[in-house]
């Protein structure tokens, strides 16, 4: 019986972890392609022979999603499977449209197929969409089991826009192995958080390889915390799933694959920025958890903000920075600078479009309707380079920073700037610390 010839229409994360998890050695499927689409620079590589496994001794070429329905035709593909995140039901079955189109099946993998189960308590902490607040959110977690004397190791969900060989398993337990791994500015804002506070985060590509370092860790591992990325669902089997959801974006938790997936998982639902959402937009989030999963726990929570230095902003027409993903396919149009420029004062917001220049000016293009906030994109050092160009072309007093990274650190800003701090606080109860106090004495932990 000859084997099933497939495509895996991917963006570098979830589509890779796919093939290890389910077409890796597996004798009915012949993986012949993948696609790569949402992040820049990644199509036109090759996912590496080392990694793929028997039967793919040149590796698996990665092309760029527009080529598909050629690329169906030329290599007499079966079938396709969709394996990326944080886009609408439009654009998933649009793309089955293309797909089936050209003569092939269309599919998706869920959990059962895809989740590795850990021989640690996995706590998973995913989205519905891309900058809810996922990461304050896996940080507190982390903040109350550390104050119960255990070991936490986070594992974060892949962004490999490396060499995918060199990126097979990443540790990172000190500032300095950002520099080491070659991170981009969308990886350092996903784990310099934790390393600064004295946590050990892994990722990278094979995800089995990666649970089972984290759970021998040199520092002791008592509990697994898969913070998730791109509204995805967990890659780990979880013993607690907390899914965070932002009612800036109302009923985008029942519109976007797979957030919605993750809220119907979910054990407990977090609303997020209660503090500056309007009442509308809670009693939406709040009206559609109890529909499609009347058992989660519901928390109720803030995005509590702060700023290094208010005087900065205090009166001053100020340039504001966002983390570039939120802005760019998380459809964000307010972010922490924001809210904090209009917390502390600040006399308008400067709009950046006349002075972006290179990638910058491209990114605007591709998402015309990030308006007047700047995205702090960094996939490669061009970008990074564009990046410090147009914020020292920008023709205001003083520049508010809303990534979770030290962005001084790492470019050269010519103005006052200051940056913004942000955690979760949560409301009432129920909370985090009653959840995660029976989760320790569920799992006899501690």
């Amino acid at each position: 019986m000859s084997k099933r010839k497939v495509i895996i229409i991917g963006a570098a994360g979830r589509d890779f972890h796919n093939f290890n998890t389910y077409y890796r050695n597996n004798e009915a499927y012949e993986v012949v392609a993948f696609t790569a689409a949402q992040i820049p620079d990644i199509s036109g590589r090759s996912y590496p022979a080392e990694l793929a496994g028997k039967g793919y001794p040149k590796g698996i070429p990665i092309f760029d999603e527009k080529d598909l329905p050629k690329l169906i035709k030329d290599l007499n593909v079966d079938e396709c499977v969709f394996s990326y995140s944080d886009v609408t039901y439009q654009r998933v079955m649009a793309t089955g449209a293309i797909v089936e189109a050209a003569g092939a099946s269309f599919g998706m993998l869920g959990p059962k197929d895809t989740q590795i189960k850990s021989t640690k308590p996995v706590i998973s902490v995913c989205a519905v969409r891309t900058g809810s607040g996922k990461s304050q959110t896996s940080r507190r977690v982390i903040e109350i089991l550390m104050a119960k004397g255990l070991k936490v190791v986070a594992i974060r969900h892949p962004m490999p826009y490396g060499d995918l060989l060199e990126q097979k398993v990443q540790r990172y337990a000190e500032v300095s192995d950002l520099a080491k791994y070659k991170c981009t500015v969308e990886e350092m804002e996903e784990y310099e958080p934790h390393v600064v506070r004295g946590n050990v985060i892994y990722a990278g590509v094979d995800y089995e390889a990666i649970l089972r370092a984290a759970e021998k860790d040199p520092k002791g591992c008592d509990v697994i915390l898969w913070d998730g990325g791109n509204n995805d669902f967990s890659f780990y089997k979880a013993d607690l799933q907390i899914t965070v959801v932002d009612p800036h974006r109302p009923g985008h938790e029942l519109m976007y694959y797979p957030g919605e997936i993750s809220l119907r998982m979910a054990d407990v639902a977090v609303i997020n920025k209660m503090d500056s959402a309007d009442a509308a937009g809670i009693q939406t989030v709040r009206k559609n958890i109890a529909a499609i999963n009347p058992k989660a726990i519901v928390v109720d929570a803030a995005s509590t903000l702060d700023v290094d230095d208010p005087s900065v902003i205090k009166g001053k027409m100020v340039l504001a920075i966002e983390d570039g993903p939120t802005l760019t396919h998380g459809e964000m149009k307010i972010g922490a600078a924001v809210v904090a420029a209009q917390k502390f004062g600040a006399a308008g917001f400067v709009d950046p479009r006349p002075y972006t220049v290179g990638k910058l000016s491209e990114t605007f293009k591709t998402y015309p309707n990030i308006g007047v906030l700047l995205p702090a994109m960094g996939y490669g050092e061009q970008q990074l380079k564009d990046l410090e160009a147009t914020i020292n072309r920008t023709e205001c007093d003083s520049v508010v920073i809303g990534t979770p990274i030290d962005l001084s650190r790492i470019i050269k800003i010519n103005k006052p700037y200051t940056r913004v701090n942000y955690n979760l606080q949560e409301i009432g109860r129920p909370n985090l610390d009653g959840v995660l106090e029976d989760f320790v004495k569920q799992h006899k932990l501690g």
